[in-house]
């Protein structure tokens, strides 16, 4: 009577465990499968000549789960492009925001929000510049070699950081796009109109 109980007993446990297993899979499955349906979005890139460029950013008032959301589908639209900046204002997003990463790795990503820059330096550095909102054209700009930037990160808090070659190119850059401005903009007219006619024809082909 005691061993066949006994048995009994394994038998309901193994049983138990064995459904509880199962159980437990079901669920990993739901919630992977739930999380893999949750992924960041590719945003669409103005590009030059749109007069939504021109637009000037509005500050960003409060920095919460929707404007988190928009800095993650930045950069993720950033790295799709791939690029190493971008500012809400080239995803028709008109407030000040900008996200850039200038790792090969994806691994340094810096968020800005409501940015404010002073020159440190009187001193210039000549850099040649490209931008996702005008594809496949590079030109030498020159621009102060040390700024001193203040905003506030994606969690709303404020903060400091002194940048110099490269990263002080580029968040003049991204600053500029908040202001409606372009790299072309320091080109000759003849650059700059030459570069127009060329993406115009490209945008009319894409077109028809």
């Amino acid at each position: 009577m005691r061993y066949e109980h006994s048995r009994t007993l394994f038998w309901l446990s193994s049983h138990f465990l064995i459904m509880l297993r199962i159980i437990l899979a079901v669920l990993s499955y739901f919630i992977l499968f739930s999380t893999s349906q949750t992924h960041m979005a590719i945003l669409n890139i103005l590009e030059y000549p749109d007069p939504r460029l021109r637009t000037i950013a509005k500050q960003v008032e409060q920095v919460d789960d929707n404007i988190r959301t928009l800095i993650d589908d930045m950069f993720e639209t950033m790295y799709d492009a791939p690029g190493i900046g971008l500012a809400a204002t080239q995803v028709d997003e008109h407030i000040r925001l900008l996200v850039m990463d200038l790792s090969e790795d994806k691994s340094e990503p810096l968020v800005f929000i409501n940015p404010e820059i002073e020159t440190l330096t009187e001193d210039t550095e000549l850099y040649q510049e490209g931008c996702l909102s005008v594809p496949g054209f590079f030109e030498d700009v020159q621009r102060p070699e040390r700024v001193k930037i203040n905003a506030l990160d994606r969690n709303g808090t404020a903060f400091e950081m002194i940048a110099d070659g490269l990263l002080a190119v580029c968040i003049q850059h991204e600053c500029d796009h908040l202001n409606g401005k372009l790299f072309v903009d320091y080109l000759s007219s003849l650059k700059r109109d030459r570069i127009k006619k060329k993406l115009e024809k490209i945008h009319r082909q894409q077109k028809a």
